[in-house]
């Protein structure tokens, strides 16, 4: 769920085939996608804070071993800490926690395509807060976009008098555009360490508040029952589908296009959807893959648009 940072660093190695970039980005977006029905079942058991702290606090402990193997280990500097900030807080913190806690009354396949609408927020916030005026093509493909997510969240697609569902859709939006913020402030933050050695102090940067949250609102993690069977799944959500596709995220998708590593991303929702009719048993309705594909167009000619406007 954490594809920003590599947008820090666009341009393309030498060094390593293509081939070998476009295996291991599609791993990447395969456990991406499989950790939306893997948290959905977690939620069973964790309540939704804490298992956002759990899953950065044992991402982090990961990476900094990573980083430190690396010997790439230091404190950030100070040109630096905003950028921590911003994706500590908004991606981590209020994306990460508001998408648990909805997820808590929507389904797999709602959340995962209402979460991963971020590009099309990105042109809104880079309209409305850096003066960027968006092209035509932008523009009709927000339309698209927006259309999609009216879909899919209408009373026809969703029930509204279920409990939760509509603040779902609120929180799961929300998390949306602070995760555009984020993106933006990555694209013209001046970088002074790697994306990578900066990582596990974002995730600790998270971790702590979302302790003290889920301390005040879930109560005490000693009611949780740590089967082997959630233990698993808090392994793959955390070590695996974080930190492990977060290095595989910072070494490989700087090797290809901003435009492609969205093009990628766009594989997590669909997976997301489809993992969560296999192994949870859910349905997608002609309405809801309806807007699917609205919101795909509009993502796709989104980064489309943005990559041609780069170049």
């Amino acid at each position: 769920m954490n594809n920003s940072n590599e947008q820090a660093i666009a341009t393309p190695a030498k060094s390593s085939p293509i081939n070998s970039t476009v295996i291991w980005l599609s791993v990447m977006v395969l456990l991406w996608g499989l950790s939306w029905p893997a948290t959905k079942l977690a939620l069973n058991v964790v309540p939704p804070l804490w298992l956002a702290a759990i899953r950065f606090g044992s991402a982090g402990v990961c990476l900094f071993f990573f980083v430190a193997m690396k010997k790439e280990l230091r404190l950030p500097a100070k040109q630096d800490l905003p950028i921590i900030l911003s994706i500590g807080i908004l991606q981590m913190v209020v994306f990460t926690g508001l998408g648990m806690i909805a997820m808590e009354f929507t389904d797999t396949s709602h959340a995962v395509l209402l979460a991963y609408t971020t590009p099309l927020w990105g042109t809104l916030v880079s309209w409305l807060l850096l003066r960027h005026t968006p092209s035509a093509m932008q523009i009709v493909a927000l339309f698209i976009g927006l259309a999609g997510i009216a879909l899919i969240c209408s009373p026809a697609e969703m029930d509204w008098s279920r409990p939760g569902v509509i603040m779902g859709c609120c929180f799961l939006l929300t998390g949306a555009i602070a995760w555009s913020l984020v993106i933006v402030h990555v694209k013209h933050h001046k970088w002074v360490g790697s994306p990578l050695s900066l990582a596990p102090w974002q995730m600790l940067l998270a971790a702590l508040p979302l302790i003290g949250f889920a301390a005040w609102f879930d109560g005490s993690p000693t009611t949780i029952h740590f089967s082997a069977h959630v233990l698993w799944l808090l392994f793959f959500i955390g070590p695996i589908a974080t930190s492990f596709c977060f290095v595989i995220s910072s070494e490989h998708g700087r090797r290809i296009s901003v435009f492609g590593m969205s093009n990628f991303t766009l594989g997590v929702p669909f997976i997301g959807a489809l993992a969560s009719v296999m192994f949870l048993g859910s349905s997608l309705s002609w309405l809801f893959i309806t807007g699917l594909v609205l919101v795909f167009v509009g993502v796709s000619v989104t980064a489309l648009s943005a990559s041609k406007r780069n170049a």
